[in-house]
């Protein structure tokens, strides 16, 4: 066990991290941002501006997104990083988020368990030899509403929405607001069971609610990963009968630039007892990273992203970017979901786009030195997004303006950071208004 002082150094780092925070007054707006924005919440004021209308309880389900529910594992290994490390396991123990493994030289036996391995000939992965990993209480919550087991109050993630929606509205766990939990280390190319799983979720949770149509919340990658879904597997006379609406948290609609800094160096979101290329092995293996590269609908030839003493790197220079940073076969994952949603259809159901901005955002790198590249971590440009992605893709849904009959509304949120976005008092006010008619 690790010394409760130092546990708490650590979930300080982590709050420190989530959106790159320099400044002691980016922190303290961060701190209350994630752990007192409850009390912020006025529902009076909610509820006077919807007391001439009809509650309807739609029911709500909770789509994550990147590193957004626990996983899971079981391990029965031949070999590991150091002799410390656990080889095997007679059952099932909590992988993400386990606090207790993000600390130096522990977290390299997270990371040998929670990489993946990629096959390019068949274009997908698989857990390393001797780890099983599986994903807890599809159709609940408790693996969506915080992601440590120990409901650690920094590691919160759709648990103040659950918790407004149960104390506020009467609603029950498990029946009118569900979660949708996947491995979000795979890109939707590898989820089909996952989908065909959700669609009978929604169609389950609209029986048990007296054919009540669903809304579908989702937060960050979750919404790429719906919309993939709703594109691919489910006809518009189904999101006719089925979804009320779609709401879309914090949508990286286009990609993020911080997945360039991912690939190349490593990212330990600023945990500061953690070496970003002690974790860069695991980031790099996820095709979840890749399928949220920038995309050329996105950014263009002007848009730099990586600039080294040799040369520049946009958009369409990916195949010698990872060639030059020692991982070809970063862009054959790249290409293999590059195309999920390049087309960008528009999702035909009514939708709700909320979303930061504001904040400082990493936009471009530039590694200063040739000795920097890919290894060292590079000097950071920011832009304008909620902390995690850019603006340009957050706005993304703005190209479905025109191009569908269904009704489109947004709501931005400043100063809201990419995570904390999920318990700001306007997210939780919208969600709440959308249950009266």
């Amino acid at each position: 066990m690790i010394p409760k002082i130092f546990l708490k150094l650590i979930l300080l780092c982590f709050l420190n991290g989530l959106n790159h925070a320099r400044t002691y007054q980016e922190r303290v707006n961060l701190y209350e941002q994630l752990y007192n924005i409850e009390k912020e919440v006025n529902f009076d004021r909610v509820f006077d501006k919807v007391k001439d209308k009809t509650l309807t309880k739609y029911p709500v389900v909770l789509v994550p997104g990147y590193g957004g529910n626990q996983l899971h594992a079981r391990l029965n290994k031949t070999d590991a990083p150091h002799y410390f490390c656990q080889l095997k396991t007679s059952g099932f123990f909590e992988l993400w988020l386990n606090l207790q493994e993000i600390t130096p030289y522990v977290i390299d036996c997270f990371i040998d368990n929670i990489r993946l391995e990629y096959n390019n000939e068949t274009k997908t992965t698989k857990n390393r030899d001797g780890v099983e990993t599986k994903v807890n209480d599809f159709g609940g919550t408790t693996t969506v509403e915080y992601l440590d087991e120990s409901k650690y109050s920094v590691t919160i993630y759709f648990g103040a929405i659950v918790d407004a929606l149960v104390k506020k509205l009467n609603y029950t766990r498990g029946v009118n607001v569900r979660g949708a939990p996947y491995d979000w280390r795979k890109s939707p190319n590898e989820l089909t069971d996952y989908y065909k799983n959700f669609t009978k979720l929604i169609e389950e949770t609209y029986e048990m609610n007296n054919n009540t149509k669903v809304m579908l919340v989702a937060h960050s990658m979750g919404n790429p990963v719906s919309l993939y879904w709703l594109n691919n597997f489910v006809s518009q006379a189904w999101k006719d009968k089925y979804l009320k609406n779609f709401v879309s948290l914090s949508a990286p609609w286009g990609g993020a630039s911080k997945t360039m800094r991912l690939m190349a160096s490593g990212d330990n979101i600023d945990i500061i007892v953690v070496k970003p290329i002690s974790v860069r092995s695991y980031q790099r293996s996820a095709p979840s990273t890749a399928f949220l590269m920038p995309n050329d609908r996105f950014w263009t030839r002007d848009d730099i992203l990586v600039t080294t003493p040799f040369r520049n790197y946009t958009v369409y220079d990916y195949e010698d970017f990872f060639n030059d940073i020692g991982y070809p076969l970063g862009n054959e994952m790249r290409k293999n979901t590059e195309r999920l949603i390049y087309h960008f259809e528009p999702p035909n159901v009514e939708s709700h786009f909320l979303y930061g901005t504001g904040l400082k955002t990493p936009e471009s790198f530039t590694y200063l030195k040739p000795k920097d590249f890919p290894d060292s971590q590079p000097a950071v440009t920011y832009g304008d997004g909620d902390g995690t992605v850019n603006l340009k893709s957050l706005q993304g849904f703005k190209k479905w303006i025109g191009q569908t009959k269904y009704g489109i509304y947004n709501q931005e949120i400043p100063g809201a950071e990419h995570v904390a976005t999920l318990k700001h008092p306007t997210t939780i006010e919208y969600i709440i208004q959308l249950m009266y008619n």
